[in-house]
């Protein structure tokens, strides 16, 4: 098919049809496209946060320690009289940013790594899911404090550790999206012609799992977003005075029954965000006409 203009003619791709005909399945889901709006809305807020924040967020004023919501603050003071409102749209930068770098890592590696082992098969591919299982079995939670524990807290560390820790994961559900394609007809000729290895990853079975990436990507943003902000609680994340949903939810909890708004509106953001995520993920994966219920965890 080809589209002509005054000058020149330009080819639609298969690959382009595919994508146009997913947004188009994915603009009749309402909650798709309020997941997809919200989504946004956070991104461009996380983006403008320093400059459309209305006070300096890391500014103390003892004599307004939890002042409620009011036209002035709008979402009221903390512990240590801070504008939560400017401390909220920027608590969501670093979460944002280190979550999206680390499931890129994830999903690179460890979408590489369930790819080939798919495609190789046999003992080694046997022997090496017994090692993901195992890793698999390990308490997230504890396995990540211990990391940190032992490297420290910055974000680079934070990256690599809940990179690799969702990527383990991310192998067996992409070897299982896998597993259906290596039996085809245009991976065998591609063998037949000697195709090496990685070709054969990268240009034959790569473009039938992408879509299952793509929402399995999603699935691991959401749940690494979570997984950030529990360390934040606990007081493993970002560090003070950097704003952040989860150390916010923790340094005002024990105040929530007098004052419920310093806990109530960092979580909102925090819930609204993972929601969004989830509502948009379930939208495409249904444009593209994958079972997110049946996808292997």
């Amino acid at each position: 098919m080809t589209a002509i203009t005054a000058t020149h003619s330009v080819p639609v791709t298969k690959t382009e049809s595919r994508w146009a005909q997913a947004w188009k399945n994915m603009r009749r889901s309402p909650s798709g496209m309020i997941g997809l709006s919200i989504l946004c809305l956070h991104l461009v807020v996380a983006v403008l946060a320093p400059w459309i924040a209305p006070y300096d967020w890391t500014l103390q004023n003892g004599y307004i320690m939890f002042q409620g919501p009011d036209t002035e603050y709008w979402f009221g003071t903390d512990n240590m009289g801070r504008d939560l409102f400017s401390r909220t749209l920027m608590g969501g930068r670093e979460a944002i940013m280190v979550t999206l770098l680390g499931t890129l890592l994830a999903i690179v590696w460890g979408g590489l790594a369930g790819m080939t082992l798919g495609f190789v098969g046999g003992k080694v591919d046997e022997w090496l899911m017994r090692i993901v299982d195992a890793l698999l079995a390990i308490p997230w939670l504890l396995f990540l404090l211990l990391i940190i524990a032992l490297t420290g807290q910055q974000s680079w560390t934070l990256i690599l550790t809940l990179g690799f820790f969702y990527g383990v994961a991310v192998i067996r559900v992409v070897r299982g999206a896998t597993l259906e394609y290596v039996p085809r007809d245009f991976v065998v000729a591609a063998k037949t012609r000697g195709e090496s290895r990685f070709t054969i990853v990268t240009k034959e079975l790569l473009p039938n799992v992408l879509d299952a990436l793509l929402v399995e990507a999603a699935m691991r943003w959401a749940w690494m977003l979570l997984a950030f902000s529990s360390l934040s609680f606990l007081g493993f994340g970002v560090v003070p005075p950097t704003p952040d949903w989860g150390l916010m939810i923790a340094d005002t909890r024990g105040m929530i029954s007098i004052a419920p708004w310093a806990v109530l509106f960092p979580a909102m953001a925090l819930s609204t965000l993972i929601i969004s995520i989830n509502l948009t993920a379930d939208a495409f994966a249904k444009a593209i006409g994958l079972d997110r219920a049946k996808a292997p965890v």
